[in-house]
């Protein structure tokens, strides 16, 4: 499968999609549609496809944003030191589609990792596990587990 920007996937974006994936932009706290979403799955980058984290490894952290203790492969999220608003944050960004994805901190779970990525909902596309081999994503169903 191929993970990539294109000017179909920008231009069917809502405004605020693009603002936060294309502008760097921050949703307002639990205003995004995913924060609570419990459902089992995969998420994905809203512009490229490309996979980000599964529904396994996201918690309720209280900060307002869906919140996960690791991406689910490594090689498609990327770090930047980021200075804007006057603090020193590091910025994730999906390598693909270049999507700003929001910020990763060191208080997550310890016992994770003690790792937050801490994610907009709206740079993510959320697909539900029976969903998952018919978009394409069959490979990363090993990676997704029913939680009680």
């Amino acid at each position: 499968m191929s993970y990539e920007k294109t000017e179909d996937a920008i231009a069917r974006l809502t405004p605020e999609q693009f603002r936060v994936t294309q502008q760097s932009g921050t949703e307002r706290p639990w205003s995004g549609e995913l924060t609570t979403n419990k459902a089992v799955g995969l998420y994905v980058d809203i512009v490229s496809g490309e996979p980000l984290f599964v529904s396994g490894d996201k918690y309720e952290s209280g900060c307002g944003w869906p919140s996960f203790t690791k991406p689910v492969e490594a090689a498609h999220v990327t770090e930047h030191r980021d200075l804007t608003h006057g603090m020193v944050r590091v910025e994730v960004r999906s390598k693909h589609g270049d999507s700003h994805l929001g910020h990763v901190f060191p208080d997550g779970p310890p016992e994770h990792g003690g790792l937050r990525y801490c994610i907009n909902s709206a740079s993510l596309r959320f697909i539900p596990k029976d969903e998952m081999e018919a978009e394409g994503y069959g490979a990363y169903l090993d990676q997704v587990e029913d939680v009680a």
